[in-house]
């Protein structure tokens, strides 16, 4: 008898339509990392990515359409800056329920053109349909130079683990939205929902990275927990992830507070931040910058051996294993 969706959960379900993908001439990485991995011109690598947003799931329905647009769009452009990549050409396509004003779907235009337009790329095409709730799905086509993909795969024992910027934002943000009555500062409120409207694709950090930088990489769209699981699955290695040293901001402090939770569980579980994390044989320790993007960031942890598995350390230096709890939709 079939397992119901629920008890085969996200990932499981997308081990077993792997299956279904065929290899062919032109195919250098397929289902398994940020974006498909597809043969170009001579030198460069061809990226291709889906993302889907639908409301009531990923957005509310009182959101304002530009923003949603612009983040439709930039979810995408991160899945291609997380391979070191530049996105290029996007088609969309879009479910709308009877009844939505037509300005309502030009403002959500509008949104994804300026965000595609901001690194280069174009819509240029796609399909619109009658749905019962909004929902819009991007296929976004990028580029790279063959010497600066950056993969899933590739961490090794020893490296460092490094995250862009800080954590745990969109989660505050996310918070703040549900719950409209914590007393915080009207600028912190502002800003962290924002973070959670308007994410920001590191593609400067990206293209950097791919410099010979990092070993191996991934965008945080389900949170670290989870995330980071992915990649050391891809890599086949463990990971040490040390609680003291995430990049939680002063803001996300304040909102957990008020809340009642703990600041460190929305950096570890909150998604859709949409920054890097990454690997590198460097041996630093700390916060740093990249010196061509300006782009700040942390030394969070290290790669171990796969059968040490992935695990915290605590602040009095105990480890605990790390629950694999990224967001998942079923």
């Amino acid at each position: 008898m079939s397992r119901p969706i629920e008890e085969l959960g996200e990932f499981g379900l997308i081990e077993q339509l792997r299956r279904y993908q065929r290899g062919r001439p032109g195919l250098l990485a397929g289902i398994g990392d940020d974006a498909a991995v597809l043969a170009g011109p001579p030198g460069y690598r061809t990226l291709f990515t889906a993302d889907i947003l639908v409301e009531g799931v990923h957005f509310f329905p009182d959101t304002d359409p530009y923003a949603l647009g612009r983040k439709a769009m930039a979810v995408n452009v991160s899945d291609i800056a997380a391979m070191g990549g530049i996105p290029t050409f996007a088609t969309v396509g879009l479910g709308v329920p009877p009844g939505t004003s037509a300005d309502r779907i030009d403002r959500l235009y509008a949104g994804m053109s300026d965000e595609a337009a901001a690194f280069g790329a174009s819509i240029v095409g796609g399909d619109t349909v009658r749905a019962p709730v909004l929902f819009i799905s991007v296929a976004l086509l990028g580029e790279v130079e063959e010497q600066r993909l950056l993969l899933r795969k590739g961490a090794l024992v020893g490296d460092r683990i490094c995250v862009t910027h800080r954590i745990g934002e969109a989660a505050a943000g996310l918070l703040l939205l549900q719950r409209p009555d914590l007393q915080v500062p009207e600028d912190t409120r502002r800003r962290l929902v924002d973070r959670l409207l308007r994410p920001t694709p590191r593609v400067e950090a990206g293209r950097e990275l791919g410099l010979g930088i990092a070993t191996a990489a991934i965008d945080l769209s389900d949170g670290l927990a989870g995330d980071l699981y992915k990649l050391c699955a891809a890599s086949q290695v463990g990971a040490i992830i040390d609680l003291a040293a995430l990049p939680i901001s002063d803001d996300v402090r304040r909102v957990a507070e008020a809340a009642g939770v703990d600041p460190v569980e929305l950096a570890l579980r909150g998604g859709e931040d949409y920054e890097l994390l990454f690997t590198t044989s460097s041996l630093r320790e700390g916060s740093h910058v990249l010196p061509r993007s300006g782009t700040p960031y942390t030394v969070i942890g290290e790669v171990v051996d796969e059968w040490r598995g992935v695990h915290v350390r605590q602040p009095d230096g105990r480890l605990r294993p790390l629950e694999d709890s990224g967001f998942r939709h079923f």
